[in-house]
């Protein structure tokens, strides 16, 4: 046995309302049904084909997180930057270009969840909208493993030739 791909994933938000306005606002998910767990309140958003889960509860790990894949990373870029909820810490600081051409760039949810927000392809992105990208490898130096990782394993599936290109 072996898993297929990633269901959902679930994490805590202490005030569950602010964090459902957050990600449908944000990155426009959609609340769907949720059923009732014997009194912690919880909501399934969903997102393509895969489900946000959120259960109030207090406190978030540092380092947990999920990454998104999002159907316009500079829009994504502009409205993280807008809001000021870009988390250049808990990693390294500022969007990133990963060893195998992908961006990546973290923010923090109402609820402080790290999240992950990923784009497939750097090079179509324009960089007088996203300026401060910089090269993993030229930050951290990468051995051979480094080198070879690829954030996007099943090549591009889902990802459209004109969604690339909008980047």
């Amino acid at each position: 046995m072996r898993a297929t791909g990633i269901n959902h994933v679930s994490i805590s938000a202490p005030d569950l309302e602010a964090s459902v306005r957050f990600y449908t606002e944000v990155f426009g998910m959609e609340r769907v049904p949720a059923p009732a767990f014997g009194g912690q309140p919880v909501a399934w958003l969903k997102v393509g084909d895969q489900q946000l889960h959120l259960f109030q509860n207090e406190g978030a790990p540092r380092f947990h997180h999920f990454g998104l894949d999002v159907d316009d990373f500079e829009a994504a870029y502009q409205r993280v930057r807008q809001l000021e909820i870009s988390d250049d810490t808990t990693f390294v600081a500022g969007i990133r270009e990963l060893p195998g051409g992908e961006a990546q760039m973290y923010l923090r949810d109402p609820a402080g969840n790290l999240v992950e927000v990923d784009w497939p392809d750097a090079s179509t992105l324009d960089r007088s909208v996203v300026s401060d990208i910089e090269r993993l490898v030229d930050l951290v130096p990468q051995g051979a493993e480094g080198r070879a990782a690829r954030l996007y394993t099943g090549g591009r599936e889902g990802i459209s030739e004109p969604a690339l290109g909008q980047g």
